[in-house]
């Protein structure tokens, strides 16, 4: 139950960015656009709380009720901004506004740049093992072993951006 809600979470998420982008930019709607688009964070609610009920039945805590935190993890670090760089680009495509900003290629302002991204990614993997660790305390006995892979998966997640950004920063890419 809890992965098709999770599948169903995500083709949701898709559908109400389509459905808000297109109210308000091709129906000319901007705030039925907007009301839909603020629609999005009900979705992890929904999820966060099927996923407690099924765990307070006494469910087995097991990769699936991982999987649905490092979902909400994810949405609450990454939604907003692939919110934005969607409708940046439809307002260019198809309502005359300008055309997106690319991120820097070059020297400080990238490093900055990966630093940003590095820490929406962070603040991703962060929510997730709060989640994660809320879920640990909520079954509270010792069959939470699929949980704490999670975290310590949540913790590479972590490792990975800061060595990315790092690189950018102790190696900056310089103008050819």
């Amino acid at each position: 139950m809890v992965v098709g809600l999770i599948i169903a979470c995500e083709v949701a998420f898709w559908v109400l960015l389509a459905a808000g982008l297109t109210f308000r930019y091709g129906l000319r709607m901007p705030r039925t656009g907007l009301a839909l688009l603020l629609c999005e964070p009900l979705l992890e609610l929904v999820l966060f709380a099927v996923t407690a009920i099924d765990l307070r039945n006494g469910a087995e805590p097991d990769w699936k009720h991982g999987l649905a935190a490092v979902y909400i993890g994810f949405t609450v670090g990454l939604g907003h901004s692939t919110i934005k760089w969607a409708d940046a680009r439809v307002a260019h495509r198809f309502a005359g506004g300008p055309p997106p900003v690319k991120p820097p290629k070059y020297g400080t302002a990238r490093a900055v740049h990966e630093w940003k991204v590095a820490g929406r990614w962070i603040l991703a993997a962060v929510v997730a093992v709060v989640l994660l660790q809320a879920a640990v305390w909520y079954v509270g006995d010792g069959r939470t072993e699929s949980l704490h892979a999670w975290q310590q998966r949540m913790l590479w997640v972590i490792g990975i951006n800061v060595i990315i950004a790092g690189s950018y920063t102790l190696f900056p890419k310089e103008k050819r």
